[in-house]
């Protein structure tokens, strides 16, 4: 595609662009297409400020971008939009938001850094280079941020934009001085040495690095292909030079106590074991190494003691408590932290890892990681139930979880839950008991009894699915759909490994929104009704088809109406309604469902003598399968109909326009029209043959132009008209039912807030079984109708595992915002009795006790975690927070930070691991 380059000028430096904001916008579209298609490592980016790009993007007719608009509060947004609606040109490029003050960095090209803890679509996008090239040609400004594209992961290779390059703080101990370098964590410990030695200005043989964590010597590195993530090296930590001569040791080469260390390097030996017992299974590495034995284990260790800070001075010393190590925060790890610290103290757990369980590593499962998982979780436990109360730097785990879960590599915050969810599903298949899986042909339950029907289930799901994961953690629920047109009824059972439980909320809040008619048959009217504060747009909507009376043949659609504008449309049905603000105005427009597939046709309302815009948009729809400029008149005639007078002077007049520009708005015309009305412009003179004064524009209200009766447009696009106010149109029709429409809620004379009560954690579980109709975007395959339908679901739990993991689902994420529910949840730490939930009446006993908790404080895009876990045998709560552990009254660990709750069944050490419900049944 050749682009024209720019050489006009503006005062302020930013080009005079020849380009329009439609063409700007269709070329940075290609651009970013054209490079999607071809993605590879090495591939540059660029970092831009979100506060820019918004400006940008709504500057050229962008303005309704799911990831970047709804991270911003709702002030802020405003504040933005209220100069983006009048679509000024951005200025020159300006990340001076994102980026440092300053810098340490020796490194020209990376003279500039990034303000750490940016969020991607929040802070900041990424654009490719060839995107950059053109902004900047037309804007200038910057400074330019480029970053490299990484392809990370093994089994599940993906493309990752590495924002924050590896900073590593290069100690000297010629001179004891410091150094900054910045170093992608894909680069290899060649490429290190590299760097180092020209910094330093030292002969490559004359150097020696070693991984200095935590200012001690762990491993000594070597010049080799081996990346820097593979060798562990984390962010921020210090990498030591010395000279190979000896004459510049310095005091490096002593421990805490002043004592000389022996300079040895660190590589791990050959052996044929590893931490199983079986072959070698990482890297092709194996170590010499004894980890600390068990009773009733021969197990030495396949990774490096050291890495982990873990060694022979951090051994458990007689009467020391064991399972109270912390884990140190490697850069935004605590959600890590959290998760690990719940699973570590799970006893069943506890209980398989500390023994021998080489037999059970599954090295030739392709949905597992070769064990290596396995083996990373294994050996971190137990480090964590030897060291005492010494932290624990999780490094070699998190260099694996890089490896198998890129999704969690860098230094970004994540979720704990789904991390969670990622390491019991990786163990599971990492300990898969069966090496080869069978295929077997799922039945209908054809009105078999449950009891038969689930057991058949779960040995079907066993059959494939075999480990201590399974034993401890796995259970069963029943799912029943029953189709809305014809009633069958489809049952199933699943295995669930947690519960994600909605938190019904009990505080409501008024909304008003005002009503308008899509087919003109009535007058617009306010609504004021009450919704669950963090309900969804799903249940406005309900709320409104019953305040109005919406007929069945009818659906509503939301929308916010900003600077006489539609702002956004709020069609997602599970949008929180905290994206809508109580100083919003928001509408809803009344629209036969059988003309909704039809081309949309939005109303926009003009003073003509002040060029300015008044009134709410109002929104219809064009039957006809290709419309006409009569059709378009018709539709705006019908829709304005309420709003006409009883007594009127106007008379039916021919509108005359003035000048206006012409820019892609003709591409809705036909050519024929479309050059007739090209050639009136150049003649300086408008006319149609309208009764109406319309023209057609942009969604964005900047560009006109006129139309006739007989032009035709293409079906099935967004038309957007302006209609032109004169005199005669206010005498004809009263205006005032546009303007002034009432804001969501008015604020001075509100009702004294409650306070909210507490929600138990069995209202929860009510919630998450309550029966409802699935959403519109997961509809149901009837075999029966043969089609698609929106089936009514009900879930009932069945079987019940012996750890059960509670996931409050606090997070809301919606197209406009992602929301934190901070609601106090209720939970019973003794004798949670879930038995009458569950429908297998097996005589077994459904009572469990709490013995971990995963916290998080704050909010999203940040916020910390922590784990409260119990000591089962000391019969004691503990507080983990990374590294630091102390000791926490039971009293004090019900917060409203709870997020994952860990339950293990009262009674339950008689049984042996995998013993299910229907071992009994079936032997």
């Amino acid at each position: 595609m050749t682009i024209q380059d720019s050489g006009f000028m503006m005062e302020d430096g930013v080009s005079c662009l020849p380009c329009t904001p439609e063409e700007q916008k269709k070329i940075v579209i290609d651009l970013r297409n054209e490079s999607e298609r071809n993605l590879k490592e090495g591939n540059l980016y660029f970092v831009i400020s979100s506060g820019w790009f918004r400006k940008w993007e709504r500057y050229v007719g962008i303005d309704a971008d799911a990831n970047l608009i709804g991270n911003q509060s709702s002030d802020s947004r405003h504040r933005n939009v209220a100069s983006s609606l009048v679509a000024e040109m951005p200025g020159a490029i300006d990340n001076s938001d994102i980026v440092q003050n300053g810098s340490d960095c020796n490194c020209k090209e990376n003279a500039i850094q990034l303000r750490r803890n940016l969020v991607e679509g929040q802070d900041y996008v990424l654009v490719p280079q060839r995107v950059w090239e053109k902004l900047h040609e037309w804007y200038k400004g910057g400074p330019a941020l480029p970053r490299k594209m990484i392809l990370q992961g093994v089994y599940h290779r993906t493309f990752d934009v590495e924002v924050y390059p590896l900073r590593l703080k290069l100690i000297d101990s010629r001179d004891e001085s410091q150094s900054v370098i910045w170093l992608s964590r894909k680069a290899s410990l060649s490429e290190l040495f590299q760097r180092v030695c020209a910094l330093r200005g030292i002969q490559q043989n004359k150097a020696r690095i070693w991984d200095y964590f935590n200012k001690r010597k762990h491993t000594q590195l070597s010049a080799s292909n081996r990346s820097l993530e593979e060798s562990n090296l984390q962010m921020d930590q210090d990498i030591l030079l010395e000279e190979v001569d000896g004459h510049h040791s310095s005091r490096f080469g002593l421990d805490s106590t002043g004592n000389e260390l022996a300079l040895v390097s660190m590589e791990p030996s050959r052996s044929s074991f590893t931490i199983a017992g079986g072959p070698t299974l990482s890297n092709g590495h194996s170590s010499g190494f004894k980890s600390n034995q068990y009773p009733g284990s021969s197990l030495s260790s396949g990774l490096k003691d050291t890495d982990d800070g873990f060694d022979a001075y951090n051994t458990v010393r007689k009467g020391e408590k064991r399972g109270l190590a912390g884990l140190q925060n490697l850069g935004n790890t605590c959600f890590m932290n959290s998760a690990l610290q719940c699973l570590v103290h799970t006893p069943p757990l506890v209980e398989y890892f500390l023994k021998d369980y080489s037999d059970e590593i599954n090295t030739k499962n392709p949905l597992g990681m070769h064990g290596e998982l396995a083996l990373a979780f294994g050996e971190l436990l137990r480090k964590l139930w030897s060291s005492g109360q010494t932290a624990i730097a999780p490094r070699v785990f998190k260099g694996k979880l890089a490896r198998f879960a890129p999704q969690f590599s860098g230094y970004n915050q994540h979720d704990s839950q789904e991390l969670l969810a990622f390491l019991l599903d990786g163990l599971h298949e990492d300990l898969n008991r069966v090496k080869e899986k069978p295929y077997i042909e799922l039945k209908d339950a054809d009105g078999r009894p449950d009891e038969v029907v689930a057991a058949e289930s779960w040995k079907n799901h066993k059959a494939r699915n075999d480990s201590v994961i399974v034993d401890v953690c796995q259970g069963q629920y029943k799912s029943t759909l029953v189709c809305p047109v014809c009633n069958k009824i489809s049952i199933t059972f699943d295995p669930f490994m947690y519960l994600s439980l909605p938190l019904p909320s009990t505080i409501t809040r008024t909304m008003t929104v005002t009503v308008f008619y899509g087919d003109g048959s009535g007058l617009p009217m306010p609504y004021t009704v009450s919704v669950l504060k963090n309900g969804f747009c799903k249940d406005l909507l309900l709320a409104l088809r019953t305040a109005c009376c919406l007929k069945t043949d009818e659906n509503l659609l939301l929308a916010e109406v900003y600077e006489n504008k539609i702002y956004r449309y709020l069609e997602m049905p599970l949008e929180p309604l905290a994206s809508i603000k109580d100083d919003e105005h928001i509408v809803a427009f009344r629209i036969q469902k059988k003309g909704m597939e039809k081309t949309k046709l939005v109303i926009f309302h003009r003073w003509e003598e002040k060029k300015e815009l008044f009134g709410t948009p109002l929104i219809t729809y064009l039957g006809e399968d290709q419309p006409s400029g009569a059709d378009i008149e018709t539709a705006v005639s019908k829709v304005l109909s309420p709003f006409k007078r009883m007594h009127s002077s106007a008379k039916a007049h021919i509108g005359k326009g003035s000048d206006f520009l012409s820019d892609g708005l003709d591409e809705l015309c036909s050519s024929s029209d479309a050059q007739s009305i090209e050639n009136a412009e150049f003649e300086g003179a408008l006319s149609t043959d309208l009764s109406l004064r319309l023209l057609l524009t942009d969604d964005r209200v900047m560009n006109f132009k006129a139309f006739k009766k007989d032009t035709l447009f293409e079906p099935g696009k967004i038309l957007s008209v302006v209609m032109d106010w004169t005199d005669k149109e206010q005498d004809l029709y009263d205006a005032s039912y546009l303007k002034d429409i009432p804001e969501v809620h008015k604020a001075g004379f509100a009702a004294k807030k409650t306070r909210q009560e507490a929600i138990s954690l069995s209202s929860c579980l009510d919630a998450f079984l309550v029966e409802e109709p699935l959403g519109p975007d997961d509809m149901w395959y009837c075999p029966r109708c043969k089609e698609h339908r929106q089936a009514v679901k009900k879930l009932d739990l069945w079987m019940l595992p012996e750890i059960i993991v509670f996931h409050l689902k606090r997070f809301t994420y919606g197209r406009y915002l992602k929301n934190k529910i901070d609601t106090f949840v209720n939970f019973p730490i003794h004798n949670l009795d879930l038995s009458k939930y569950v429908k297998n009446k097996d005589g077994q006993s459904y009572v469990y006790e709490l013995y971990a908790i995963s916290n998080h404080y704050g909010g999203l895009g940040g916020g910390h975690y922590t784990a409260y876990a119990k000591l089962i045998d000391e019969n004691r709560w503990y507080h983990f927070d990374d590294g630091h552990v102390s000791p926490v009254n039971e009293s004090d660990i019900k917060t409203s930070a709870a997020y994952l709750l860990f339950y293990k069944r009262v009674n339950e050490s008689k049984m042996e691991i995998g013993e299910s419900s229907y071992s009994h049944s079936t032997s």
